[in-house]
């Protein structure tokens, strides 16, 4: 039996919404853009997935357009928010996911925007004061900050980067790819401009998610076709995954409590264990439960002999965990977040990240197995 600690890579599809799914694919197969009676009962399907998403995060079910992906939404809400509004000027931060960062480096290559990085420190946050000083002395600009980290989990206070983009009418888009579903939204509360989520995160299908775009602002589409989504993006709608996304995130929420208290107590222990098990390793990111997301712990092992096989070797163990990013493994570049942070670079760097199914039986064993790597290879 294998153990998975990855699930901010991607959750296990809950059953109930499974069950959705298959019934869609089953029984209600027409296209929603056809005009007949099918059509208009699949038409029916995809509207009120819009209205339980809008209602969950507290906006107007005209405010969300379903996407393939938290990557496709965050390039929409970036590359049209530039482009759209004449923005010669960004700012977001070395730790964002790279949907955002090469999305923006690729509009300061093409000469369409100056690009400015904040400073972080070796927790993971952001120099406010310095976003501050770089509006108050730039023209319109747009800024790109993510709720959560999706390496080492540290929360960026998004509610106070919204004010500060209000105060100097800065265009403020997040990506909410990791607290979707895992922590309560209300965006009609900030002033975020675009907002994203993906159902993969929290136990919903892949290949689906969803761009919430403030009522205020009026974007181009980035995919062009037909009609779909209110002239917004082209192509048949993913029903069944749109379905299953709104189903996903339904019962997080209604769950919302119990699982955060059940995940953060599972990550708590963990880091304990460790602690006292293993000398010498350390917790990167916040580690305060206010300030830190609490399906994501990342740890610094001591140096050892062949440290690129701890991976693989807790994967042969039976044990599923990330190095950093799933989205880039296999690049074998080292995590561009870690480095920011100014990790230790020759410190092996793991990521577990926990879900309501996780046990703490199975800490135990991942604890163990840890001991066991680390005492016979340092």
């Amino acid at each position: 039996m294998r153990i998975y600690l990855d699930n901010a890579a991607t959750t296990s599809i809950d059953p109930t919404v499974l069950a959705e799914m298959v019934l869609v694919m089953q029984e209600h197969y027409g296209n929603p853009s056809s005009i007949h009676a099918d059509g208009r009962k699949v038409r029916t399907l995809v509207e009120q997935a819009r209205k339980k998403v809008a209602s969950l995060l507290n906006v107007s079910p005209a405010e969300i357009f379903f996407t393939s992906g938290g990557t496709e939404a965050d390039n929409m809400a970036i590359r049209r928010g530039v482009l759209d509004y004449g923005i010669t000027h960004a700012i977001s931060s070395p730790l964002e996911h790279h949907a955002v960062l090469h999305t923006l480096e690729k509009l300061q290559d093409d000469g369409h925007i100056k690009l400015s990085l904040l400073d972080v420190d070796d927790k993971g946050h952001i120099d406010v004061e310095q976003l501050e000083d770089l509006l108050k002395n730039n023209d319109r600009t747009f800024v790109s900050l993510m709720h959560a980290n999706n390496e080492v989990g540290t929360l960026t206070d998004i509610a106070l980067i919204s004010e500060i983009c209000r105060k100097y009418d800065a265009i403020f888009h997040s990506d909410t790819v990791q607290t979707m579903g895992h922590f309560v939204h209300d965006f009609s509360a900030l002033n975020v401009a675009f907002a994203t989520g993906a159902a993969h995160k929290f136990h919903g299908p892949k290949g689906v998610g969803f761009l919430y775009v403030n009522h205020q602002y009026k974007i181009n589409p980035l995919i062009y076709g037909g009609a779909q989504e209110r002239n917004m993006r082209g192509g048949t709608e993913n029903v069944y995954g749109i379905v299953g996304l709104a189903k996903a995130l339904e019962l997080a929420y209604a769950h919302m409590d119990e699982h955060r208290k059940h995940i953060q107590g599972l990550k708590d222990y963990m880091r304990h264990e460790l602690l006292q098990s293993i000398p010498g390793i350390s917790i990167n990111g916040e580690q305060d439960p206010d300030h830190s997301l609490y399906t994501v712990l990342n740890v610094s092992f001591p140096e050892m002999e062949m440290a690129d096989m701890l991976l693989f070797n807790l994967d042969i163990a039976g044990i599923s965990a990330s190095g950093g990013s799933a989205c880039s493994s296999g690049s074998n570049i080292g995590s561009h977040v870690l480095h920011a942070m100014g990790i230790d670079k020759n410190r092996p760097s793991v990521r577990f990240s926990f879900s309501r199914s996780n046990t703490k039986e199975e800490i135990d064993v991942v604890v163990s197995k840890l001991k066991e790597l680390c005492l016979e290879k340092v």
